[in-house]
Formats: C-alpha cells, sequence, structure tokens
C-alpha cells in the first residue's frame, strides 16, 4: 500500500545467496499490461524500453532489491512482476521472478453534517441532514449514522451517494438522514464512514439536538 503522490517501494525478496555481480545481472520490472516500468542492464540504469509514464519516476535500491515508484497515482495502481536473469556465456537465464500488487490509498476528510432544514425545528416534523466526506481511495465500504439519546445508540442506514471524479479518480460520498425530530431527550448524531482494506473509520463532530 502507497499513500497518493507518496513514494511506493515495490519488493523484489531476491536474497543472492550466490552472490551474483550485479553486473552479471538484468533486472527488469513490468507491470501485468507488458508496460516496462524499469531496467537494470549489468548495473547500468537502461530508459529505451521504459513506458514514457514511468521516465524519471523510478529507483533501483540493489541492496534491498526494492524498486521506488514516485509520486504514486492511482493509475499506478495493480500488479508489477520483477525479473532477474543472469548472463552468463552469451545467454541469459531468469533466476528470480516475483510479483507485487500495488494499493494507493487517499485520506477521506472528516464527515461533516450539514442541515437540509430551514427554519425552525417542531414536534412532529422530520429532522432532514447530510453527511458528506471528500477526496478519498479506495471506494468506502458504507456510511453509517448513529443516534445517542440516555446511553442508547441506534444505527441507521441512509441513501449513500458515491461519485468518482473523472480525472483526479478520487471519491466523494454523501449520505441523507431524515428522522422525526427527537423531542424531550437530548440527542446526538454522529456521522461514520467505513473505509475498506482494513483502513478503519472516521467519524463527524456529533451534531446535538
Amino acid at each position: 500500500k502507497s499513500f497518493l503522490n507518496h513514494t511506493a517501494y515495490l519488493s523484489c525478496y531476491f536474497t543472492n545467496s550466490q552472490k551474483t555481480d550485479i553486473k552479471d545481472l538484468i533486472v527488469f520490472w513490468q507491470k501485468v499490461d507488458g508496460e516496462v516500468v524499469h531496467e537494470v542492464y549489468h548495473g547500468q540504469e537502461k530508459h529505451d524500453n521504459l513506458s514514457p509514464k514511468y521516465i524519471n519516476r523510478t529507483k533501483m535500491d540493489m541492496d534491498k532489491w526494492t524498486l521506488q515508484l514516485l509520486n504514486a497515482g492511482i493509475v499506478d495502481e495493480g500488479q508489477y512482476t520483477c525479473i532477474i536473469q543472469h548472463r552468463d556465456k552469451g545467454s541469459a537465464k531468469v533466476i528470480h521472478r516475483s510479483e507485487c500488487l500495488l494499493h494507493i490509498i487517499a485520506n477521506y476528510s472528516q464527515p461533516e453534517i450539514a442541515w437540509l432544514h430551514i427554519g425552525e425545528l417542531k414536534p412532529n416534523e422530520y429532522l432532514n441532514l447530510s453527511c458528506s466526506s471528500s477526496g478519498g481511495y479506495p471506494k468506502p465500504k458504507q456510511m453509517t449514522w448513529l443516534i445517542s439519546h440516555e446511553n442508547i445508540t441506534q444505527k441507521r442506514m441512509g441513501h449513500m451517494d458515491v461519485s468518482q471524479d473523472p480525472v483526479t479518480k478520487l471519491y466523494n460520498v454523501t449520505s441523507t438522514l431524515n428522522i422525526p425530530v427527537p423531542t424531550n431527550t437530548p440527542t446526538n448524531i454522529s456521522c461514520l464512514l467505513q473505509l475498506r482494506e482494513q483502513l478503519g473509520s472516521l467519524v463527524s463532530v456529533p451534531l446535538s439536538i
């Protein structure tokens, strides 16, 4: 996993138990669609075959056998293959191959509750609220409303609307809640955004009524 616009580290897990000289090796990384991401020929980086979007964006740490992908974007997500060949007597033989799956993460903003109600709240009317969070990736799991009064918390699933920016590919999410106006008891209403990939959840500042 890598945060959006940060450096992603893709490991090749090569132990080099034979202590092979780097000058006898050919190392190249490619994406599953065949795009060439990085090449090292006999200790020297080679740029001839690189896909244009990876030029000047990759660095190989030959001690740790790790590729650094600078300024990682959502378009960089996917599976990468690292292939190491040993050139011996003119022929090259694959001595190591490994795969790495890159996921990009962008932090959502803290969910924020807004009133969709104009004028004073009166008993027997309905309370209309929306909760929004923006600029995150990947797509969130769900948005839940938490309604608390007298030490009891109820969960409500409002209608969740998810949209993706066509350029940045980041997601915006909004949920609406429509409930009878609470009467007689102080009520706290919060909104919880649950994320994917074991990324936890985000909660809004509670609204007190």
